[in-house]
């Protein structure tokens, strides 16, 4: 799983699994600083131990946004660890908190020549107590649902990732326009309104990150929706496409396409929303693999059927 997301997901599944309760493991506290040779230290993360991570991931087959790192470190700085043995990193995870009822859970990876020695089990409930007593969320692929399930996590939905060009260069049209020009306030109520958390922190930086493409759609002075393109290592990402309307999304993902030039760009659209899958495949995009979203207990109700592109699997 991929933090188990690109968040917990990964295209390939991981060779480790998820911690069990009851499970023997060694224990380490995320600020030691020295340990006996061969024995695993997990610590928080830097952003620039993350760059090595956002490496593995693409290794992974993952398509990891370009620019991710900055905004996911802006929503908690302390939500990110790295295991290593001698000094070398060799397994990862981040543990986001939202608030002080939820948090998502990601990035779980353990180099491949280091698989199998219980270091992802380790990392795993090391970082996961930064949860605290938070319900915690996270995407994984079919290969490792049922570990999750063993560890806690129940399935909420499927999601399935679309991929292929959408439309051609174009003006905006009348009532879709850069977040720039929108009351920020009004966005961010929007937002809260979509996901299980409010995360204005996380916003702020996902907007305004390097090489994001942010509109808005706005009706008679009401948002009815908004979305993200970013850049990606293998096609630009959508996400999170959150609307009002099919054709409130469909307008927003056509302008947003249309910054790609032309070329295939990326959404992971939850396949319980019917409208957001009838409209991935009206624009002739297709499925590539499918992860699910997890829970440990109940979470914020939220405008499910508001969700044609969830944010992303990295984070939630």
């Amino acid at each position: 799983m991929r933090g188990c997301a690109e968040s917990g997901f990964a295209e390939r599944p991981l060779a480790e699994t998820p911690f069990k309760e009851g499970a023997a493991m060694e224990s380490t506290a995320p600020g030691q600083e020295s340990a006996a040779p061969g024995q695993l230290v997990v610590s928080t993360a830097t952003p620039d131990d993350w760059r090595l991570v956002t490496e593995w991931a693409a290794r992974e087959g993952w398509n990891p946004g370009l620019g991710d790192a900055a905004a996911f470190f802006a929503q908690d700085p302390d939500g990110f660890f790295v295991g290593r043995v001698d000094g070398e990193p060799v397994s990862a995870i981040s543990v986001v908190n939202y608030g002080a009822a939820y948090a998502f859970l990601g990035f779980y990876l353990v180099r491949p020549d280091q698989r199998g020695r219980g270091h992802g089990r380790t990392t795993w409930k090391t970082a996961l107590a930064h949860a605290g007593d938070r319900v915690v969320g996270l995407d994984g692929v079919p290969a490792q649902q049922d570990n999750y399930r063993r560890s806690g996590f129940e399935r909420a939905h499927g999601n399935l990732r679309y991929v292929g060009p959408v439309g051609a260069p174009g003006p905006l049209p009348a009532h879709i326009k850069p977040v720039a020009e929108v009351d920020r306030d009004a966005l961010t109520a929007y937002d809260s309104a979509c996901y299980p958390a409010d995360r204005p922190r996380f916003l702020d930086a996902w907007l305004t990150a390097p090489g994001h493409r942010a509109l808005a759609s706005v009706v008679d002075g009401r948002v009815t929706g908004y979305g993200v393109l970013r850049p990606g290592r293998d096609a630009p990402r959508v996400g999170p496409l959150f609307a009002d309307t099919r054709a409130d999304a469909e307008a927003l993902l056509d302008a947003l396409a249309a910054e790609s030039g032309g070329a295939a760009v990326a959404m992971d659209v939850p396949e319980t929303n019917t409208e957001a899958v009838a409209l991935a495949e009206a624009r002739g995009m297709k499925p590539t693999f499918d992860t699910a979203r997890m829970y440990t207990g109940p979470v914020r109700e939220f405008a499910r059927e508001r969700v044609f592109g969830v944010t992303t699997l990295e984070l939630g």
